[in-house]
């Protein structure tokens, strides 16, 4: 099953990293995609730009409405994301808890829908999380 992560981190955390250290993470990060790669479960990965770059669009009553920046404001911003192949959602938290900023920011694991479902967006992903929390349906 595919499982798209997304990277949050705070920008600032970042910026504030030394050279040695930004040059130690960026390593360790680029070694952690080569082993995924090299183990088949890294489909794809691409780093963000900043999201003081980002626009939210929005469509309210027919009109366009373009705002800067992410839609909610925080602290943590999608940094970057890394789409992956797991058996199942405990083994996408365990490669994403792997992946190095998770330790200063947060990854969000998310399972991929192959299509668009017919009946509606998200009910049964719902009642498919319950079961997977353990949670009787």
């Amino acid at each position: 099953m595919k499982y798209l992560c997304l990277a949050c981190e705070e920008e600032r955390t970042l910026n504030e990293l030394s050279q040695p250290e930004w040059q130690a993470l960026r390593k360790e990060t680029l070694d952690y995609v080569e082993s995924l790669r090299d183990g088949g479960r890294l489909i794809a990965t691409h780093p963000l730009q900043s999201a003081t770059l980002a626009k939210t669009v929005r469509i309210r009553n027919g009109k366009v409405s373009v705002t800067d920046g992410p839609f909610v404001e925080t602290k943590e911003h999608i940094g970057g994301y890394f789409l992956i192949e797991a058996r199942d959602l405990e083994e996408a938290i365990q490669i994403a808890s792997k992946w190095p900023s998770a330790r200063f920011g947060s990854i969000e694991v998310r399972p991929i829908d192959e299509e668009l479902r017919l009946d509606r967006r998200y009910g049964a992903a719902d009642e498919a999380a319950k079961g997977i929390r353990g949670i009787p349906l």
